[in-house]
């Protein structure tokens, strides 16, 4: 398996955008906990803290794909360092409003203009194809960014929250607001490994979310995203209850460990299956592996439940960016990928609220039917993305392509 990982690097120039993307997409998983942390401290209070994030998380969810068609079409070298300096000088202006005390919403403008925030894994996955395009290696490529972006959401969150309230409030969106502008410096400096712009055509104009194939994909991220949530909200409460809080670290470690492993493991693997059906395999695992969650009865059997379903998760998610670097015209690829990435981010916002409300309304063990409920959209969409790509796609298309 590390020679599969190791031979990525082998092309010149991969080094250094792999890590220099991982630093830029450290501010993602931290913006929004590094938020509600400083304005909870300073301002008092968690309805504020709550609303500020919320329009910073949805306004990422508007503006990254329309930062990524631009980056389709002008090169990430022109576009990703005026996104960037926006939002960092919009997280700037939200730090210094928060500090003197500024009226609320002065808040929420800098947050939604923070939300211009360019999709990193999107970027660092375009430079991945553009050196592996039609190649065993890339989907290995994509399973290390999944990996990548399960790191960062694992490390991210409570380094923002131990900075914030170890060093100083605004410590947490600073530490990302630097990394921000360091990460995407480094990245676009490397210009070897930059996508080339395509020619303009007539159908440039058009969204990729005209392709149902494509948005079939989105909502099943999205309903992927609303599981992965809901098991973190319901473990903190499903372990409350059991009288043991400081176990449910334990279980979210287990299902985080389990994705990464399992994508990892997924990406050094040679399958001969075609994508649309290994496409269909992994959405039925995903959405059967959620019945369980609903049997656990205590600490030890979540633990091994969401370490079945965990094992799903990223394999699922590899052969979906695999599928959209297939579907989607290289002139379009960012925005792509980019949609997919932010269908994600929106379930995981959904998911939390939904389950969050459920825990607080029925218990903990009943958060769990939200789980059950977006594997049922899952698997749906696996059904009928499946159908969708048939006929999009030949059926000689292997998963390795």
């Amino acid at each position: 398996m590390s020679n599969s990982y190791r031979e990525l690097f082998n092309a010149p120039g991969t080094t250094g955008f792999a890590l220099a993307g991982l630093l830029a997409r450290m501010p993602v998983s931290m913006t929004g906990i590094g938020l509600i942390t400083m304005l909870s401290q300073l301002r008092g209070g968690y309805g504020l803290a709550g609303a500020v994030a919320a329009t910073f998380a949805l306004a990422t969810a508007v503006f990254a794909p329309q930062v990524s068609r631009r980056v389709d079409r002008y090169g990430q070298g022109r576009v990703l360092p005026v996104a960037a300096a926006i939002s960092a000088a919009a997280m700037l202006g939200l730090l210094l409003c928060t500090r003197l005390q500024a009226p609320a919403w002065t808040l929420f403008v800098f947050a939604a203009l923070a939300g211009c925030m360019p999709s990193m894994s999107a970027m660092a996955r375009a430079r991945w194809t553009q050196v592996y395009r039609g190649k065993p290696q890339l989907r290995t490529a994509y399973a290390l960014e999944s990996v990548l972006d399960e790191v960062c959401f694992i490390v991210g969150p409570p380094l923002s929250v131990g900075l914030s309230v170890a060093v100083f409030p605004e410590a947490g969106p600073l530490v990302a607001l630097l990394l921000l502008a360091i990460g995407v410096t480094a990245f676009v400096a490397q210009r070897t490994t930059e996508p080339p712009v395509h020619a303009r055509h007539a159908t440039d104009g058009e969204s990729v979310m005209r392709s149902a194939s494509i948005r079939a994909l989105v909502v099943l991220l999205m309903a992927m995203g609303a599981i992965a949530a809901t098991v973190d909200v319901v473990s903190v409460a499903f372990a409350a209850q059991q009288g043991q809080p400081a176990a449910a670290s334990i279980v979210l470690s287990v299902y985080a460990v389990s994705s990464c492993l399992a994508g990892l493991v997924f990406g050094t693997l040679r399958l001969s299956i075609p994508l649309p059906r290994l496409f269909l395999f992994a959405g039925l695992a995903t959405a059967v592996t959620t019945l369980p969650l609903l049997l656990a009865s205590d600490i030890l059997g979540l633990s091994l439940v969401v370490l079945v379903a965990g094992v799903f998760f990223s394999p699922t998610m590899i052969v979906a960016m695999t599928l959209v670097e297939t579907i989607v015209p290289g002139a379009r690829l960012t925005e792509g990928l980019t949609w997919l990435i932010t269908g994600l981010g929106i379930g995981v916002a959904l998911g939390a609220a939904v389950s969050g409300w459920v825990v607080d309304a029925f218990g903990a063990r009943a958060g769990f039917s939200v789980a059950l409920a977006a594997g049922l959209v899952v698997l749906g969409m696996a059904l009928y993305g499946h159908h969708l790509l048939c006929r999009e796609l030949p059926a000689t298309v292997p998963a390795k392509a």
